[in-house]
C-alpha cells in the first residue's frame, strides 16, 4: 500500500499593515493603526493576547503611572483599564483574556492570527531600500502557514524575530560606558541580559493548607540557600516573585527551554521553602497556579536612526519627533537573577534609579535604520540597555504601541516609508496621538477650528480650562473644570453651523485615590494574589468618573437631546452627532460616586478636563 505525501496547507493574507507579536505593544499597534483607517494582520504564537500581562505568566502592568503621580498612561491602556474594572470588578484571569481578545477579535480591519510562530520573511532591495514583502508562520492548531503580505510590518515580538530574518540592525547585552557615555555602562560591553521570570500565583485559605514539592524541586532549607531573596511578599500584594530570575548569563532567546526547567526547579523549590522550612506565614495559603511560560524582560534590541540613552532618561528632552513617553524608574535587573546574593553590598540583583519626572521617547527609536517598511514598538525599541532598563515595562510598551501603529496608519495613507512620515508629518501623527488621549509631555492639543469659533460659557464657575488643550492634572495644574451636575456648558455661534460630533474627556481618577478596594493594588489591573477566599472584596471604580449625561442642541430657538448617556464607563468619549444648530451644551447629570442601590446622585461635581466639537 502506498503513501499518499500531503502538503501543509498555505493561506495568503494581504493588509497594509503585519503586525507580529500579540502582546500589550503589539495589541495596541493593531488596535490604533486599524482605528487610523489600516487594515491590520496580527500574528501572535500564543492562544492568549497579552504577552507578559496574560493569563500564562501574569505580569501587571506597570508604568510612569505606577510611580509618579499624574503620569498614568491614557490612551488605549486607560480605556482597557478602566474596561477591565468595570466588566471584571473580582479581577480574574479569565475575564481579563476576554476582554484581551475582544479588544483585537471585534476590532474592524484585524484579521487576528493566534497560534501562529512567524518563521520566515522575504526581502528584496529596490531603489536603494531594503523591504521586507511579506511574513510566513506555522500555526499549530491548523498545522497551516500563513503568508502576510503588507506595506509595512511592526514588530512587537519582543524577541525581534524579524531582525535576524531580514538583516535589520539590532543589538543584544550591555554597552560600554564609553559608548554613549553612560553612567550606568560598563568598563567593557558584553552580551548579557536581564533573565526571565516565572510567577507563582497563591491564595489564602481558612484552614492549613500541605504542600508536597515534586521529588525534582531544589530544597531550600535556609534562607541563605535562597540568596536572602524578599519572600515576604504574602502579605505585601504589590510585589510578587519577580526573583524567580534565569537566563541573564546565558542566550535568553535560544537557551529559554533549560532555563524553563530550572526556574521550575527553583519556583517548587521556593514555595516548599515557604510552606515546610520556617514560619513565613503561609500555613493556610495554597499554590493555586504556576506559570510554566517564562516571562522575559531583554533580548534583542532594534537599532533605529535614534538610540535612547540613560541621559535622555535622566535629564529629559523636548525631542521635535516625540511620541510616547516614560516614567518608570531605571530597573536594571543584574544578569545573576536568582542566584545572586539579595543581601549583597551591590544591593543584590537589582541596579535601581527613581526618576521624578517623564521623560519623551521620539519616533526615531521606533523604526529600523537599514530595514525601510520595519517598524517596532515594546521592549525592542532602539534604546540602550540602561535606557531600556526604564522603558520596557509594560505601560510604556503600550504608549508605545498606540505610537507605533498610529504612524503605520499616517505613513500607509502617504504612502510613505517611516523614515520619510517622520520628515514630513510627524505633526499630523503627534495630533492624532493627542486627539486620541494620548499625553505627550511638552506639547498641548490643537482644538478643534468649531470650538475655537464658538463663544464657550458654563452656568456655574469658570470653564476655561476645557479648550486648554490639556486633559489631565500635571505639574501643579488641575487643567480642569469643576461644574455642578445640572449645571450646562454652552457653545454658541453666530450663525447655524454643521456639527459632526463632540469629544469629552472626563476626569477618570488617573491616580486611583477615590477607588474601593486595597489602596496597594490600585495602580495595577490585575493583581497576582488573591484574597481570602471567604473574605473577597470586589474592586470598585472611579467615584469621579463622569456616568450620566446628556448633549442638546438648539435648533430654532428650541433646546432638544440630541445625545444622551446614563452609564458612561470611559475617559475618552468621541460621539457623531450630524446635525446643524446654533447652539450645543453638555449637561452633566450623575458621576460613578452615586449610590447605585438607591439611584442617587452621590456627587454634586463632574471634573472634565475637555469638551470640544467638531
Amino acid at each position: 500500500m502506498g503513501f499518499i505525501m500531503e502538503e501543509l496547507r498555505q493561506k495568503l493574507h494581504e493588509a497594509d499593515i503585519c503586525v507580529v507579536g500579540g502582546g500589550i505593544g503589539g495589541m495596541f499597534t493593531a488596535i490604533s493603526a486599524a482605528r487610523h483607517g489600516a487594515s491590520v494582520v496580527l500574528m501572535h504564537d500564543r492562544p492568549v493576547l497579552g504577552g507578559n500581562a496574560s493569563s500564562e505568566i501574569r505580569m501587571w502592568i506597570s508604568g510612569a503611572g505606577t510611580r509618579v503621580r499624574n503620569l498614568q498612561e491614557t490612551g488605549l491602556l486607560e480605556e482597557l483599564e478602566l474596561d477591565n474594572m468595570f466588566g471584571n470588578p473580582d479581577r480574574t484571569w479569565p475575564l481579563w483574556d476576554a476582554l484581551l481578545y475582544e479588544k483585537v477579535r471585534f476590532e474592524p480591519n484585524i484579521d487576528l492570527i493566534l497560534n501562529c510562530a512567524c518563521s520566515s520573511v522575504s526581502v528584496s532591495e529596490k531603489d536603494g531600500k531594503r523591504l521586507i514583502g511579506s511574513v510566513s508562520g506555522f500555526q499549530t492548531t491548523t498545522y497551516t502557514v500563513h503568508t502576510v503580505k503588507a506595506k509595512i510590518f511592526c514588530d512587537c515580538s519582543g524577541d525581534s524575530i524579524l531582525a535576524p530574518l531580514s538583516g535589520a540592525d539590532y543589538r543584544v547585552g550591555r554597552e560600554a560606558a564609553s559608548e554613549y557615555g553612560e553612567e550606568f555602562g560598563l568598563p567593557e560591553a558584553d552580551s548579557r541580559t536581564m533573565g526571565m521570570s516565572l510567577m507563582l500565583q497563591c491564595r489564602e485559605t481558612d484552614h492549613k493548607v500541605k504542600f508536597t514539592p515534586p521529588s525534582w524541586a531544589y530544597v531550600f532549607e535556609t534562607d541563605a540557600d535562597m540568596k536572602n531573596k524578599p519572600h515576604d511578599c504574602l502579605n505585601k500584594p504589590n510585589t510578587n516573585f519577580y526573583w524567580i530570575e534565569l537566563g541573564g548569563m546565558a542566550d535568553s532567546i535560544h537557551d529559554t527551554e533549560e532555563i524553563r526547567d530550572e526556574l521550575l526547579k527553583i519556583a517548587y523549590g521556593v514555595w516548599d521553602h515557604m510552606k515546610n522550612r520556617g514560619d513565613h506565614g503561609a500555613d493556610n495559603w495554597e499554590l493555586e497556579w504556576l506559570g510554566f511560560l517564562p516571562g522575559k524582560r531583554e533580548s534583542r534590541r532594534y537599532l533605529g536612526d535614534y538610540v535612547l540613552t540613560q541621559d535622555d532618561v535622566e535629564h529629559p528632552k523636548r525631542f521635535e519627533d516625540t511620541v510616547a513617553y516614560g516614567g518608570w524608574q531605571i530597573d536594571n535587573h543584574l544578569p545573576g537573577g536568582f542566584f545572586a546574593d539579595g543581601g549583597s553590598d551591590q544591593g543584590g540583583h537589582l541596579q535601581k534609579r527613581r526618576l521624578s519626572e517623564p521623560y519623551n521617547i521620539p519616533f526615531r527609536c521606533l523604526y529600523s535604520r537599514n530595514v525601510d517598511n520595519l517598524m517596532f514598538a515594546g521592549r525592542n525599541i532602539s534604546a540602550t540597555h540602561i535606557a531600556f532598563a526604564s522603558s520596557r515595562v509594560m505601560g510604556t510598551v503600550g504608549v508605545l504601541g498606540q505610537a507605533c501603529g498610529t504612524a503605520a496608519a499616517t505613513a500607509v495613507k502617504k504612502c510613505m516609508l517611516p523614515r520619510e512620515v517622520c520628515s514630513c508629518a510627524i505633526g499630523e501623527i503627534q495630533d492624532a496621538l493627542l486627539e486620541d488621549d494620548c499625553f505627550l509631555p511638552g506639547f498641548t492639543r490643537k482644538n478643534y477650528p468649531l470650538t475655537e469659533k464658538a463663544t464657550l460659557s458654563c452656568d456655574y464657575g469658570d470653564c476655561s480650562a476645557l479648550r486648554s488643550g490639556l486633559d489631565r492634572r500635571i505639574w501643579g495644574c488641575d487643567n480642569g473644570y469643576f461644574g455642578k451636575t445640572g449645571k450646562a456648558v454652552t457653545y454658541e455661534f453666530p450663525e447655524p453651523v454643521y456639527v459632526s460630533g463632540f469629544r469629552l474627556v472626563a476626569d477618570a481618577d488617573l491616580d486611583r485615590e477615590q477607588i474601593d478596594g486595597n489602596p496597594d493594588l490600585m495602580h495595577i489591573p490585575m493583581p497576582l494574589f488573591r484574597a481570602i477566599a471567604y473574605d473577597h472584596t470586589s474592586f470598585g471604580f472611579p467615584k469621579c468618573l463622569l456616568k450620566s449625561f446628556r448633549i442638546e442642541a438648539k435648533t430654532g430657538g428650541e433646546w432638544k437631546t440630541v445625545y444622551s448617556e446614563d452609564r458612561n464607563h470611559q475617559r475618552l468619549i468621541k460621539q457623531e452627532l450630524g446635525i446643524t444648530c446654533t447652539a450645543v451644551r453638555l449637561i452633566p447629570e450623575s458621576t460613578w460616586g452615586s449610590d447605585a442601590l438607591i439611584n442617587t446622585y452621590g456627587s454634586a461635581v463632574a471634573h472634565i478636563f475637555s469638551f470640544d466639537l467638531y
